[in-house]
């Protein structure tokens, strides 16, 4: 009698994720709060156990180097006047292109952010 009432037990325990998903989209979350101090910390701590997380890891700072010298160029173009258009536009692009990275790593795709240039792998 008792084993036909442990075959019917469920066990919830969660698993250890193989690939890292979770600790990859945490890279972009938490850069919302801190943006070069929380990645880099979760970066160099898992990049040698998860090879994933290594991947976001550089495709998040390539992005995040990418950016600062999109944003830097429009803010020297606000002498011009374009400027103004320019760095809202690439302000935008910055936070929706971390939410979409966020999303894309935890489903487990090797996301590529547009417009970044390679600094790192």
């Amino acid at each position: 009698m008792r084993k036909e009432y442990d075959e019917d037990i469920i066990d919830y325990r969660e698993e250890n994720e193989p690939d890292g998903r979770a600790i990859a989209m945490l890279i972009y979350l938490l850069s919302f709060f801190a943006p070069i101090l929380a990645p880099l910390l979760i970066w160099l701590l898992a990049k040698k156990e998860y090879e994933f997380v290594d991947f976001h890891g550089k495709q998040y700072f390539n992005f995040l180097i990418s950016y600062t010298i999109y944003t830097f160029a429009s803010s020297i173009l606000v002498i011009v006047g374009i400027g103004f258009i320019l760095v809202p536009i690439v302000s935008i692009m910055m936070i929706v292109f971390t939410i979409i990275g966020a999303v894309k790593s935890y489903s487990g795709e090797e996301y590529v952010i547009p417009l970044t240039i390679r600094f790192l792998g």
